[in-house]
């Protein structure tokens, strides 16, 4: 069961992935591919303010493409709390923010000028988040991306994970959690209070006791 929810899982990711490198590479032989950019910020706040952040599963296409390929060859280590730290990540958001808001005003009116920029910083992004998740694992970015960091901050209360008290701490959750998130820790309060969940239900379909599920919040509501 879980194996045929991983493959209907990657072939969503299929649709998307490849709008990465469309923009990595394209965006410097057509600059104006750089707002396509624009397109994934506006979905990503605009799904997380009735569903958290469930763009970061597949709808993303950095995200697809290092579930899909970055994956495979991550040394897979635990991911240091540093980055999940409020001020690394709000440190991370004013910056680029800053910096694309900067650009926008220095080139305002060169719209090839702007929509470089925007390549440039989508470019040197992705290779960080690809060099933390070769040394660790692939959604390290996810975890201080921008738009991720939003979305958390406008995630409280939507679509959260329910931790029935069945859960036995098999820890299994965690295991093939995209972000390596730790639902079990939850299992006394029956809510993850994690906005980091991209709703993704893989934890749902790996848990042996079926403790976890989205789906008894929904109908209660």
């Amino acid at each position: 069961m879980l194996k045929d929810f991983k493959e209907k899982r990657k072939r969503l990711q299929s649709y998307t992935w490849f709008g990465l490198p469309l923009v990595v590479i394209g965006g410097w032989i057509y600059p104006k591919m750089g707002y396509l950019l624009l397109g994934c910020m506006v979905g990503a706040i605009g799904v997380a303010f009735y569903k958290g952040r469930a763009w970061c599963d597949w709808m993303c296409p950095r995200g697809s493409f290092y579930d899909l390929f970055l994956q495979k060859i991550s040394l897979k280590r635990e991911i240091p709390n540093f980055f999940r730290k409020k001020t690394v990540r709000l440190f991370v958001l004013t910056f680029l923010i800053s910096v694309l808001g900067s650009q926008i005003y220095i080139h305002w009116g060169d719209w090839n000028a702007i929509g470089r920029a925007m390549t440039l910083i989508l470019t040197i992004t992705t290779v960080i988040g690809i060099a933390l998740g070769l040394v660790y694992q692939q959604r390290v970015w996810c975890h201080i991306c921008p738009m991720g960091t939003l979305g958390n901050q406008l995630s409280e209360g939507k679509m959260p994970l329910k931790v029935d008290s069945a859960c036995v701490d098999c820890k299994l959750c965690s295991k093939v959690c995209p972000m390596k998130l730790k639902p079990y820790v939850y299992k006394d309060t029956g809510i993850m209070e994690d906005n980091d969940c991209i709703k993704c239900s893989t934890c749902t379909v790996a848990c042996p006791k079926k403790a976890l599920n989205f789906e008894d919040i929904k109908k209660a509501a």
